[in-house]
């Protein structure tokens, strides 16, 4: 009788601890599946306003000299790069916490907007973010017909790794790693610090797609002495018959 009234109360308790273990196990392994659910990947930017120019080409000098004259000139102009282009503009945008269906529990307004502005020309996965490799310009560079001659390629004007620390969704990417520039303020180059205006870095994703990574600093005075919180460069194909389309993303933090 002894033997046979203690083992229902035996059983319960040596199955108890494989059963926490089980449920460990199993928290365990959909932890990663929850985390990358959860937290958020860069979103895809709405467009608000679109306002496209370019300069003009400057006038023609001239030179009226006699005939039988020898005339030494010194020519000087400034081309329009058909191999990039240009975006500068203002941030809005809102914190929310929104479910599948995009329902909105609660949302915060962004007074201050801060992260960064990606262009890419890819539709691009947020996965195995990195700085982009020198083989990722080399690359894209010939998908560009950009001549390894040219003085504005994509490796010759990203030629600097100096930038602050940023993350890409739980990415951290450390200051000063990436491929970078700062752009202009004001008509003038800024000094190669962490600390510049208006820094822009290389990036790339897991598929060695290039990612252009604008880094936002709110109301800062531009490259024409108005206030931006981005501005950044893009490479374009200057043979190409149909100007190539670039997809913006966005992260506030």
């Amino acid at each position: 009788m002894n033997a046979t009234s203690t083992n229902p109360t035996k059983r319960p308790l040596a199955t108890a601890p494989r059963a926490r273990l089980s449920l460990l196990i199993l928290l365990l392994l959909l932890a990663p599946l929850c985390a990358h659910t959860i937290l958020a990947d860069p979103t895809g930017a709405n467009i608000v306003s679109n306002v496209t120019e370019t300069v003009a080409p400057a006038s023609a000098g001239s030179s009226t000299t006699a005939g039988g004259s020898f005339t030494t000139l010194v020519l000087n102009a400034t081309t329009q790069s058909p191999r990039w282009k240009a975006y500068v503009g203002n941030v809005t945008g809102t914190f929310a916490l929104r479910d599948a269906e995009n329902k909105t529990l609660y949302d915060w307004g962004v007074a201050s907007a801060s992260g960064e502005v990606f262009a890419t020309r890819f539709d691009v996965s947020w996965t195995g973010i990195t700085c982009a490799a020198n083989a990722t310009l080399t690359a894209e560079q010939a998908a560009l017909n950009m001549s390894s001659t040219s003085v504005d390629t994509i490796n010759k004007t990203f030629d600097q790794k100096v930038h602050r620390e940023f993350y890409v969704g739980t990415t951290r990417v450390a200051n000063s790693t990436c491929w970078s520039i700062a752009t202009y303020v004001n008509s003038a180059a800024q000094a190669a610090t962490e600390n510049a205006d208006f820094q822009e870095v290389l990036l790339e994703n897991g598929a060695g797609e290039l990612i252009f990574a604008a880094l936002i600093k709110q109301g800062t005075i531009g490259f024409d002495n108005e206030r931006y919180d981005f501005q950044m460069i893009v490479p374009e194909d200057e043979y190409a018959a149909t100007p190539h389309t670039y997809y913006f993303w966005l992260e506030l933090s």
